[in-house]
């Protein structure tokens, strides 16, 4: 809010010098100065409150900054594609940089839209653009698993039957599992901090543990 303050406060004390310059808009342009200082205050302070320059880049940590994906987040990290891909690598176009960032920017308002609203469902499903990205992200990485140049050359739609189906109809744990609602991680910190030290323990858990 201090930087909503400021701003007003600049945007107040440049009316006496806007009467000078504009004097026929005299009547409107002091609450078009006021209104617009606070609109870009009010900007600033969402943007380093929601920390929306750490969505620029490629750390999962980012994904839980809103606190809704900590199953996704914490499934992710048990598995095998840990220590190969990103959240990025799957969820984002990389065919282009101009399509990776628009689709990011797209699903990102939403998300965060969602997520405002408190409307964020109980198991999070995928949307159908996403998921064609994550699909073609599967076929991108495992192309050589997928497909046989070979087996193309000779076997009728050798590369359809295996590409045009989507990767999760077999593989349906991979690589956030079956269980991942809300509530199948609801005391679980994620990323757990190293600085903090913070019980995350439920109470009735302590008092069963107790009896």
């Amino acid at each position: 809010m201090l930087i909503v303050v400021t701003f007003v406060t600049f945007a107040l004390k440049l009316t006496p010098l806007a009467f000078n310059l504009f004097p026929y808009q005299s009547r409107w342009l002091p609450y078009a100065i006021v209104i617009f200082g606070s609109i870009v205050g009010l900007s600033l302070f969402l943007a380093k409150e929601s920390e929306v320059i750490s969505y620029m880049g490629d750390d999962p940590k980012t994904c839980v900054n809103c606190h809704v994906m900590t199953s996704e987040y914490n499934s992710w990290m048990h598995s095998s594609h840990r220590e190969m891909a990103s959240c990025n690598d799957c969820h984002v176009p990389h065919d282009n940089v101009v399509n990776k960032y628009f689709f990011k920017a797209k699903d990102g308002l939403y998300h965060a839209s969602v997520f405002t609203m408190r409307n964020e469902p109980q198991v999070i499903f995928m949307k159908e653009a996403s998921q064609e990205v994550v699909h073609n992200n599967c076929i991108r990485c495992h192309t050589q698993q997928v497909t046989d140049t070979k087996l193309s050359s000779w076997i009728e739609n050798h590369d359809a039957n295996r590409t045009d189906r989507k990767c999760w109809e077999c593989h349906r744990e991979v690589p956030h599992g079956r269980v991942h609602g809300l509530s199948s991680t609801k005391y679980t910190l994620a990323p757990i901090p190293t600085d903090v030290k913070k019980d995350i323990i439920p109470e009735w858990l302590k008092e069963a543990i107790k009896k």
